[in-house]
């Protein structure tokens, strides 16, 4: 079982305001986003929240040229009934546009969103995750908010859908996590899975990860690649030092090569 982040971390999180502050000197960074393609999107807010909490990287990416929908649910799901709503949402969307649906989910949206992919592959596209405890639904300061509003009581779920929980769904998959995460553990967030699937650290509260430029940076440059030629996210040479450096370990799969279509895996050591 993974621990929660230290309480001085969670203590912290109150620098999310100064940190989207700061990011407005972001801005040019953010201009060199490649511009979409016009495919549907939808943002899943984290547990307690409502859209608006998400409207600051719903409105970047409609500036890049995607179709933005918000969540549009006010309720919070229990797990028990997570597929049938959540999956109704983007097959909706999906069916108007034509088009599968990338999925971008902060902290428990994310575990609603990698679910959904796993459920209806086929209607899509990406999944990205911010901030999401997909190995570990207790290592964050939060679960027992979310058992009380819910009704999904964590250690009632059945141990093959932890397991499944873990696995990334046959989509490609991006993590995005900060070791400064006051309120989900940082290795609850990292997959270890096979194939198109990757982790990227960014330097941010949890609050502020949807604001985050860089989160935002990496958001963009993974909605823009075309849904048959998926790679890896590689820092940009001129703005390397606004990224963490890729951790010394790292454990690769399929063979040890690395390239389209697989995964290069961070151990998670400090």
């Amino acid at each position: 079982m993974t621990k929660a982040p230290n309480p001085l971390l969670m203590a912290l999180e109150g620098r999310a305001p100064i940190e989207g502050a700061v990011g407005l000197l972001a801005r040019p960074l953010l201009r060199r986003v490649p511009v979409g393609d016009g495919h549907p999107v939808i943002v899943l807010p984290p547990f307690g929240a409502a859209d608006q909490f998400t409207a600051s990287l719903r409105s970047f990416l409609a500036k890049r040229g995607y179709v933005v929908h918000p969540w549009g649910h006010p309720e919070v799901l229990g797990l028990h009934r997570l597929v049938h709503v959540a999956a109704d949402r983007v097959l909706d969307v999906s069916g108007r546009s034509g088009q599968p649906v990338t999925l971008i989910g902060h902290s428990l949206g994310g575990v609603y969103a990698r679910e959904v992919a796993r459920y209806i592959p086929d209607a899509v596209r990406f999944v990205v995750t911010l901030g999401s405890p997909i190995n570990d639904l207790k290592a964050n300061h939060v679960w027992p908010m979310f058992e009380a509003a819910s009704g999904t009581r964590v250690a009632s779920l059945p141990d093959d859908f932890a397991d499944r929980m873990a696995q990334a769904p046959p989509v490609p998959t991006t993590s995005i996590f900060s070791k400064s995460d006051g309120v989900v553990a940082w290795r609850s967030c990292i997959d270890r899975s096979p194939g198109p699937v990757e982790n990227v650290e960014v330097v941010s509260s949890h609050i502020g990860l949807p604001g985050n430029p860089w989160a935002m940076y990496i958001v963009g440059d993974r909605l823009a690649q075309h849904r048959d030629d998926w790679r890896p996210f590689h820092r940009p040479d001129t703005t390397r030092r606004a990224f963490p450096q890729p951790p010394d370990k790292v454990r690769r799969r399929n063979g040890g090569q690395s390239g389209p279509g697989t995964a290069e895996t961070a151990e998670t050591a400090d």
